[in-house]
């Protein structure tokens, strides 16, 4: 053939004909019959003029103007609750007393009250609005997320003096950011007993410290009344953060708290008087007491408020002199309210079997005969074994302890012999007895802290967290047990992401108490759209709310351990008190590198609600199926909880042995979904034996011949990037002829994937707050 022509860079290239004529023809070969979208959207949209657009901006700037006025208006007002501030000491020597002192005595016109709970109230009628300010414990982390959680303000107090922001100020700064930061104010104090000259450089130093956290905000100075009026102006003024999942439900901080015991039962009545805040209030539905539990109401009363912004009529401000008005706002009706049944009640004949459980085997075999217990000589196999006559217990009980003395080198019980693992128990106590004795108190302070258990427990942590990373998901083949025994509830499959996998396949029975949507986000977007809807508008009012059958025990409880807490209550949302499957996203924090395993016990907070569990994680991958695995820096962890309905902040603790509870791991939550597929894998691997061309003898991956047969029709992939499959075994040692899309290299290693469905274990326990941070007291729960 002649070679075609080839054109150069310098070919000419005339330009192509552009006339602005064109047939009909022309035109409906190059549309094809489409139409121009600008065209057809133009056709049905009128254009607006430019004084007609003009004046649409100034109406949408207006609406905007009128909506943020109504929300500050709507704040700290004679007929609104009042401006609720959490202040807080960024360093753990501070006494934020001397600030709340400032901030009372700058005004003169100033009035000044306190709640039975020890909250401090304040009104200022030139600024024709309230304050209201509480202090948490200092060291007690759930005190300060339970104050943060409802509050409007944070005030963070820091002093020029003392070291501005300690260890304590910077876990502060991280709870408060973790779980949903209000809006922030920070201050300084003690800034007018430094050197004039260096007063600037103090402010600065504090103002580098606090940017770490708050880039943001700028630090106020607060040393004399003029500083307390410019803070309190700031605070009522500014643009409040927006914590979602507090704004969609209806909470209240309990200003005065009184147990009304029944006579003829255990329970009792518990009246929660407060100021209202976020959406209305249902008497029918349910509520959240954090510490204690979900409670239904028998009524809501109106108060006066007892914290107004102009004194009473004596000009003294005695409240107490004056008659509080009571009025029932609602009642609760009993065919209308919302049941405390959280779990599924499963119908045991509505099943797909009706083969008994393993329980009620065990159960007959107790009754039908005694306990045997059979001595055979070591290595003997189960069908040599049954020719050994049985022994009843009760016979052997007298001579049973000498024999097994004289013969434990010859023969093995066929029960479970614990003498051996209490003998490893007392050999590691001892272990750890001398560990710590050898030690010796070099120094009685640093050694208080430590704990040689936990260290050592930690070292085969960090090693097995190690070689899981450097060969992942890798097991042993067992060879006193058939691999087809060992794996039974695995399987394998063709390819993690493409393969079908039925969700409602070999449930667990803990399924069968839970509740599931059918449309989580329908629902959830439904919920919402019906509580904006409510009529019944009770924003702003100081209530009573009347909580039914609150068991004596659990209030004396709560009191005795949380003498000074402070007691938020949170209304939910319908079906918010059910349990199902809950997943949430994690993100570790810097804090530690410990490796957290799946179904390991830990302390979350989802919202409002604190509890305990043991999840299993997962990765935050998209796909039907997720590979489970122990914590990474991002996952998700899937555990059995109440539902709650997102945006919703989480916090995940660790509990310490010796040391305070840390915070490993905070997100969001992702989704109330049952379905979601947590896919455990694990590896078999294998090794060359001998290799030609595309097939090779693989051994050392099974040890008998029926193993290579029932695992025969599983993909096999090796390190260097081949894939095949087992075509037939060889001899009775595991041996394998195995054929792959190219030539084996020898260093190559085979490996075989086997995966199996991961299910939470049932462990949910509701956390009630105590000051086991300060005192490393145990739980209540």
């Amino acid at each position: 053939m002649q070679q075609a022509h080839r054109p150069g860079t310098l070919k000419q290239s005339n330009k192509a004909h552009k006339s602005r004529h064109r047939s009909k023809r022309g035109i409906s070969a190059a549309v094809k019959g489409k139409v121009n979208v600008k065209e057809f959207i133009r056709r049905n949209r009128r254009e607006l003029k430019k004084e007609e657009r003009r004046h649409q901006a100034l109406q949408i700037r207006k609406n905007k103007r009128e909506e943020v006025l109504a929300e500050k208006r709507a704040l700290g007002g004679s007929r609104n609750p009042p401006f609720l501030v959490c202040v807080v000491p960024l360093n753990a020597q501070l006494d934020v007393n001397s600030a709340l002192a400032i901030l009372k005595t700058c005004s003169e016109g100033a009035v000044v009250s306190h709640s039975p709970n020890g909250i401090l109230h304040l009104g200022l009628a030139n600024f024709k609005q309230r304050f209201s300010f509480i202090c948490p414990e200092v060291y007690n982390d759930f005190s300060l997320l339970d104050s943060l959680k409802v509050a409007d303000t944070a005030l963070f107090v820091s002093s020029a003096l003392d070291e501005p922001v300690d260890e304590w100020g910077e876990k502060v700064l991280a709870l408060a950011m973790a779980q949903g930061m209000p809006t922030p104010v920070v201050v300084a104090m003690d800034i007018e007993g430094v050197n004039p000259k260096k007063r600037t450089t103090e402010k600065q130093n504090v103002q580098k410290l606090v940017s770490k956290w708050l880039p943001q905000e700028k630090v106020m100075q607060l040393d004399k009344s003029s500083d307390g009026l410019n803070l309190l102006r700031r605070i009522g003024n500014q643009k409040r953060n927006i914590i979602h999942h507090r704004e969609k439900r209806p909470y209240l901080l309990a200003e005065e708290v009184e147990y009304v015991p029944n006579n003829d039962s255990e329970n009792g009545t518990l009246k929660i008087s407060g100021y209202l805040r976020g959406m209305p209030l249902n008497v029918n539905g349910l509520i959240h007491i954090t510490g204690l539990g979900d409670f239904q109401m028998s009524r809501i009363d109106g108060l006066d408020d007892p914290h107004p912004l102009h004194l009473g009529r004596d000009n003294k401000g005695d409240m107490e002199a004056e008659v509080t008005k009571v009025s029932v706002l609602q009642t609760a009706d009993a065919s209308k309210q919302e049941s405390l049944v959280s779990e599924n009640i499963p119908d045991p004949m509505d099943a797909e079997q009706t083969w008994p459980t393993e329980e009620e085997i065990e159960q007959a075999n107790l009754e039908t005969k005694k306990k045997k217990v059979k001595k055979v000589p070591k290595g003997w196999s189960d069908y040599q074994a049954a020719w050994i006559v049985e022994s009843d217990a009760e016979d052997d009980d007298s001579d049973g302890s000498s024999e097994q003395s004289d013969d434990n080198d010859q023969f093995m019980s066929c029960e479970e012999d614990t003498s051996d693992r209490e003998d490893a128990n007392n050999a590691d106590n001892d272990f750890e007895s001398v560990t710590e004795s050898e030690m010796g108190p070099t120094d009685e302070k640093y050694d208080a802290t430590i704990d040689a258990a936990e260290e050592h427990e930690m070292l085969q942590k960090l090693a097995a967290a190690k070689e899981d990373q450097q060969f992942p998901d890798e097991v042993d083949t067992p060879q006193d047990v058939p691999a087809r025994e060992r794996f039974n509830r695995y399987r394998g499959l063709e390819s993690f992401r493409t393969s079908l996998w039925d969700p409602k396949e070999n449930l667990p029975e803990d399924y069968a108490r839970i509740f599931q949507f059918e449309n989580y986000d329908r629902t959830r977007r439904r919920v919402f759209k019906e509580l904006e809807d409510s009529i019944v508008n009770m924003y702003g009012f100081y209530i009573t709310i009347h909580v039914k059958d609150v068991r004596q025990d659990l209030w004396k409880a709560y009191n005795a351990a949380n003498p000074n807490a402070p007691l938020s209550v949170f209304g939910l949302l319908p079906h918010e008190h059910k349990m199902s499957c809950m997943n949430v996203v994690l993100k570790r924090t810097g804090a530690s590198d410990e490796p957290i395993k799946s179904k390991e016990r830990l302390i979350f907070q989802v919202g409002y609600r604190r509890f305990i569990v043991n999840p299993i994680f997962s990765q935050h991958t998209n796909g039907s199926k997720h590979k489970a695995g122990k914590s990474p820096t991002t996952c998700v962890a899937t555990f059995y909880a109440p539902i709650q309905f997102s945006p919703s902040t989480v916090l995940c603790f660790k509990e310490k042995k010796n040391t305070k509870l840390q915070l490993v791991a905070s997100g969001v939550l992702l989704s109330c979904n049952p379905d979601r597929l947590v896919i455990k894998r694990i590896v078999l691997s294998g090794h060359p034996y001998k290799v030609h061309k595309k097939s090779a003898v693989i051994r050392f991956m099974f040890f008998n011949r029926d193993d290579v047969i029932y695992f025969k029709p599983c993909k096999l992939r090796t390190k260097y990037g081949r894939t095949g499959h087992i075509k037939e075994p060889l001899g009775t040692h595991g041996h394998m002829k195995c054929v792959f899309d190219g030539q084996l290299k020898s260093q190559d290693t085979v490996l075989l994937n086997l995966y199996k469905r991961m299910f939470p274990k049932w462990t949910y326990e509701n956390c009630i707050v105590t000051d086991r941070d300060t005192k490393n007291d145990a739980m209540l729960e």
